[in-house]
């Protein structure tokens, strides 16, 4: 039931995108033909005032369609209604509404938890495990999402943020070190051994850590603290997924091996659901972000892609030759096409391997 309501909160996070390049156009008066969910062959095809709704084979994704790719439509080519025939901003604004779409969703969902739920009571001591990577560092040494980690090397860890930072740092520079760590686990304490793996001179364990939230919650002094907080939150973790993407430039070869796939992505969304609400919310606004980033990058295919050409075509005072369109389209598509088997085909590798040795155990 958890891997379902992960794959869920995926199918979701993709409609509301593509809801986002849909209403955006569709509010602006710009014809749309075509909303579909996943590419390659529809399943399912429904059509309702000239636009083409479909969930498609390949859920990798989604596209909105419009009459300006289409060789067959009958409409115009001087259609004003058409999106190459809008002005640069309307057309800018239908390309960025997917990737505004996810960090609205994002700020809503931490909202309603914080404005339904209550903000979390204050943190204590220790750092709590939310997520732990199959055949990692802190999967062999035992550490299951839920875990408390008290201690490291003896030195107690402090409480929120700073028991969180110290403990990273603690790891990062001991690569290939074994480390005690005193775990809670259903009141249970327990002295284990990890030793973090070596990625290009930094030590990598595998798990998500987070402040050691009790669980408990309160409720708002009032609304200037629920939108604090709930902007706080989001800050946070689009400062997080930005860190991310942008040490895949900076630094590749040691955070190659951390980009995850759709198996692994779906995997960690059902360890969070095992929290109940709170982590499925978490992963919601954690995806949704991550969604929003990865849109924004300037790569074919993607919004960011799309936005460059659109920025070259401002520049130029004409669009980009169709024929060179065409090209960057169909080699982003192989190529995003291509990362997504070769990340399932590792992501499936590496569990095959993991239920391997627990069965040996």
């Amino acid at each position: 039931m958890n891997v379902f309501a992960a794959m869920a909160v995926l199918a979701l996070l993709i409609v509301i995108h593509e809801a986002g390049h849909f209403l955006a156009a569709t509010l602006q008066g710009i014809r749309v033909s075509g909303f579909s969910i996943g590419f390659g062959p529809a399943l399912i095809k429904r059509q309702r005032r000239g636009v083409t709704y479909a969930i498609r084979a390949l859920p990798l994704g989604g596209f909105v369609a419009f009459p300006d790719d289409d060789e067959d439509s009958t409409i115009p080519a001087d259609d004003p209604d058409l999106l190459r025939n809008r002005p640069i901003p309307q057309r800018a604004l239908v390309i960025a509404a997917g990737v505004l779409a996810n960090l609205l969703l994002a700020l809503v969902v931490l909202f309603g938890q914080a404005a339904l739920v209550g903000l979390p009571a204050e943190p204590d001591p220790g750092v709590l495990v939310v997520a732990v990577q199959p055949g990692g560092a802190a999967d062999r040494a035992g550490l299951t999402p839920g875990d408390r980690v008290l201690s490291l090397e003896g030195d107690p860890l402090s409480a929120g943020q700073e028991g969180v930072r110290s403990m990273v740092q603690t790891i990062k520079s001991s690569p290939d070190q074994t480390l005690r760590l005193q775990r809670q686990r259903d009141q249970q304490l327990e002295v284990i051994n990890m030793t973090p793996l070596n990625q290009q001179g930094q030590g990598r364990i595998g798990a998500q850590l987070q402040m050691n939230l009790s669980g408990d919650s309160r409720t708002a002094a009032n609304p200037g603290e629920l939108i604090s907080y709930t902007l706080g939150e989001f800050q946070n973790l689009l400062k997080q997924t930005v860190a991310g993407y942008g040490g895949l430039i900076t630094n590749f070869r040691a955070t190659a091996s951390q980009v995850s796939g759709p198996v692994k992505i779906v995997e960690m969304g059902a360890q969070l659901s095992e929290q109940g609400g709170s982590g499925l919310v978490l992963f919601m606004a954690l995806i949704s972000i991550n969604l929003a980033v990865l849109n924004a990058l300037p790569l074919p295919l993607l919004d960011g892609g799309q936005m460059l050409l659109l920025g070259i075509e401002a520049i130029r005072g004409r669009p980009v030759p169709e024929r060179l369109q065409l090209a960057v389209a169909q080699s982003g598509f192989l190529l995003i096409v291509g990362l997504t088997l070769v990340l399932i085909v590792r992501d499936t590798s590496q569990l095959s391997v993991v239920q391997q040795l627990m069965g040996q155990r």
